[in-house]
């Protein structure tokens, strides 16, 4: 089944050229997909389509079952789709750890101690153990990238777009992301420029170039 489908999406940025012309893009149950492109290509952007957090002027956006187009439409995709942006900075707001992590599946409608129980499991699976109250914008960077994955793994998503994911990651760390994602049975996006990465995580890779994704 598909899971996420993008047909003939066309975007551009207010008073630019189009970033994307005629994307077409699907990720289906089981997809671990590699997307690579040069830097301006529309990587994000098409994540961002995705999400309904910008709006194509052309094409369909298609997510969990049926189409999305009003901003209600994507509430719905937001519980389902777990986004990690480029910036963890973005994605962390709380003062501690445990807030951040514990947020969304508060905003599910879960109770207090259920979602403490969820987020402090989450950290644990992580390896984040110990975590939680640390105050978030006193981590390192690659600390930050694995909070902002709990705050969505936390969610229990059905898929995962993640944007950039290695970027700050030391050695030891990006090999922690990996053994994650590894043993997920979630199906997943990654955009990285980091090709051995890919390769070492994903089934297939596909390229962004010109505003159109190819196989590679």
């Amino acid at each position: 089944m598909d899971l996420l489908r993008l047909t003939g999406i066309r975007f551009a940025w207010p008073e630019g050229p189009p970033v994307l012309d005629g994307l077409d893009f699907t990720l289906a149950e089981g997809d671990r997909l590699g997307i690579l492109g040069p830097n301006g290509a529309g990587k994000s952007t098409m994540f961002l389509l995705a999400m309904g957090l910008v709006r194509p002027q052309a094409g369909q956006i298609w997510a969990l079952g049926r189409e999305r187009i009003e901003e209600a439409d994507f509430l719905e995709v937001r519980a389902g789709i777990g986004f990690c942006f480029q910036d963890a900075d973005d994605q962390l707001f709380a003062p501690t750890v445990l807030e951040d992590v514990a947020f969304g599946p508060l905003n599910l409608g879960k109770g207090h101690h259920q979602a403490r129980h969820i987020a402090e499991r989450t950290l644990e699976r992580l390896g984040l153990a110990g975590f939680e109250q640390r105050v978030t914008w006193h981590l390192s960077g690659g600390e930050k990238r694995l909070v902002s994955l709990a705050t969505v793994l936390a969610m229990e998503p059905k898929v995962l777009l993640l944007d950039e994911p290695t970027t700050g990651l030391d050695e030891a760390t990006q090999a922690r992301l990996e053994e994650i994602l590894l043993n997920s049975e979630l199906a997943w996006a990654v955009i990285s420029h980091d090709r051995g990465f890919l390769e070492r995580t994903c089934t297939r890779l596909l390229r962004l170039a010109g505003g159109r994704l190819e196989a590679l």
